[in-house]
């Protein structure tokens, strides 16, 4: 059995996550029984596994920069995004408010509400196929601000293999 962190609250269902830090989070409705949580992460040692390594393998491919490292990372990110922005966003006949450059660590790119674009210099460390997806991904949430199957043929007009880049983001 593992040893996990609890949170209880008001939700109706158990999760459970484990974290980029290697953690296991159960989240619980507060009437749940310890005795029933205990069984439900018993019977998903095997996906706690899988996840584990899963997240170990992630950390050894993309290793946290040092400060050096990343201020190199950021520069590049400064560099290149904001050209990759504009070559595609002529192709797809848009105009963004803007590029900004983040440090976030759980999210590789957004679109705000007022169509300002905002990327992970983390996002740098992926193959070149994967960084163009992202921007698309982003470029097309200027026309669709939601995951709809219009948005899905905005990104694929530009990218037919957005599928197999969007699996490069996940090594």
């Amino acid at each position: 059995m593992y040893n996990y962190r609890l949170i209880r609250s008001q939700r109706k269902t158990l999760s459970l996550t484990v974290e980029a830090d290697l953690s296991i989070v159960v989240r619980s409705p507060m009437e749940v029984n310890r005795s029933v949580i205990d069984q439900f992460v018993s019977d998903h040692e095997s996906w706690i596994a899988r996840q584990l390594q899963r997240q170990q393998e992630r950390k050894a491919r993309h290793p946290e920069p040092t400060e050096e490292q990343a201020r190199a990372i950021r520069a590049a990110a400064e560099a290149i995004l904001p050209q990759k922005v504009a070559h595609y966003a002529r192709l797809m006949g848009l105009s963004p408010a803007g590029v900004t450059i983040t440090g976030a660590r759980k999210r590789f790119g957004s679109c705000s509400a007022k169509n300002r674009l905002c990327f992970s210099w983390r996002l740098m460390g992926y193959p070149e196929e994967a960084i163009d997806y992202v921007v698309v991904h982003e470029l097309a949430h200027i026309r669709h601000k939601d995951h709809s199957a219009a948005f899905h043929a905005c990104v694929a007009q530009i990218l037919p293999d957005h599928i197999e880049r969007r699996k490069l983001l996940r090594l």
